[in-house]
């Protein structure tokens, strides 16, 4: 009954609902993350990002009560406020870690020897005693505060727009892309024409080369760091964007001849025939035939090398040597903010976020072209 026409077999759904799973597994963390980018730190401390729309409730840090008395009505008076936060409310208070929120806000409790003690609503206490505190220590109050949802882009301005952001991240999103942009098109250049000549051009040793790009795809990337960071390094690029510019164009150059090559075999060898016969060179009929028709490999491989270029912490630690931080990375950028930052998820949030963001418009920008440069030269 699965063959029958108009049904779906059981198999198709299986199918489905596995896709439709992994795009949820791989999208409600990217949202999470989008999310947490938006809130503040104590927003993010004290709940998931699936309750930021709801009011949450949090037990503030203990605070003792300090400040100058004043006299009022006979009486010394002490006066201050738990939180700075204006849109927050206190839930409940307390004097003791064992019961943190005995009290109800606006409550007077008395604590002995005609002193009392009320917190508002509003974080504002009041502290009085018929006679001078002095020296004396003062009480301890425990909080439990609401504050409703809150969302910022304080986080965005930090990192990306302030001068004078110690976590560097504005400089290193911007040297991110001096290394990728050029790390991108420079081997997609070079890669053109060696495809075309391995696809449409007669000369000795052709199938050699091709063999040996073949062959260089499968080398470790990790094999050749040392022996061409030596060699950039007896060159004198090897501290700088051109020496890592190198690096990923050679580490690009084999997928990418061979992917394009093999789109180029596919083309119509009718037009490339009556191009030449119409006295056409190789280099007209490479930019005005092939190129133009080759335009989705060239962008599924833009894609790839965006990617790899952008994601890349690796060849950037070993390349881009500098103690100064003028040509950090956002990827060796977010490491340091984990081990200096910890704390401040707000910010490394927001950090990670932006380091997908632009991959992702890439993506979504140029996804159509994928599958068809992917498949160049599997059917004939």
């Amino acid at each position: 009954m699965d063959n029958i026409v108009g049904k779906k077999s059981t198999l198709t759904w299986a199918v489905h609902i596995s896709m439709a799973f992994l795009v949820a597994l791989w999208l409600l963390p990217t949202f999470g993350l989008f999310v947490s980018s938006f809130r503040t730190s104590d927003q993010i401390v004290g709940s998931g990002w699936w309750s930021a729309l709801s009011t949450q409730e949090r037990q503030l840090p203990a605070i003792r009560v300090a400040g100058d008395e004043v006299q009022k009505d006979g009486r010394f008076v002490i006066e201050g406020r738990l939180f700075e936060a204006t849109n927050a409310n206190v839930s409940a208070w307390g004097t003791s870690s064992q019961a943190p929120t005995k009290y109800g806000p606006g409550e007077t409790v008395d604590l002995g020897d005609g002193v009392s003690l009320t917190v508002q609503a509003d974080g504002v206490y009041d502290l009085s005693s018929p006679v001078s505190f002095g020296d004396q220590r003062l009480p301890r109050i425990f909080s439990t505060a609401a504050t409703p949802p809150e969302f910022t882009l304080d986080n965005y301005k930090s990192l990306l727009l302030d001068p004078k952001n110690v976590d560097g991240m504005g400089k290193a999103f911007f040297n991110t892309l001096t290394v990728t942009i050029p790390a991108t098109i420079i081997p997609i250049l070079v890669a053109a024409f060696a495809a075309y000549a391995l696809a449409w051009m007669d000369f000795p040793g052709r199938a050699l080369l091709i063999a040996a790009i073949v062959g260089l795809l499968v080398v470790p990337l990790q094999l050749a760091l040392i022996p061409l960071l030596k060699l950039h390094l007896a060159l004198g690029i090897g501290k700088g964007y051109l020496g890592v510019w190198l690096a990923h164009t050679g580490f690009g150059l084999p997928l990418a001849i061979y992917l394009l090559r093999n789109y180029m075999v596919g083309l119509p060898r009718d037009i490339i025939e009556c191009a030449k016969i119409d006295g056409a060179t190789d280099f007209q009929i490479f930019m005005k035939i092939v190129l133009p028709l080759s335009f989705p490999a060239l962008a599924s491989f833009a894609i790839f090398q965006f990617l790899w270029t952008w994601n890349d912490l690796l060849v950037a630690l070993v390349f881009l040597i500098d103690s100064t931080g003028e040509t950090t990375v956002m990827t060796k950028q977010i490491v340091e903010l984990l081990g200096t930052r910890g704390g401040n998820w707000e910010i490394l949030a927001t950090a990670a976020f932006v380091s997908i963001a632009v991959p992702l418009m890439v993506f979504f920008a140029m996804q159509k072209y994928l599958v068809r440069g992917l498949l160049a030269g599997s059917v004939k």
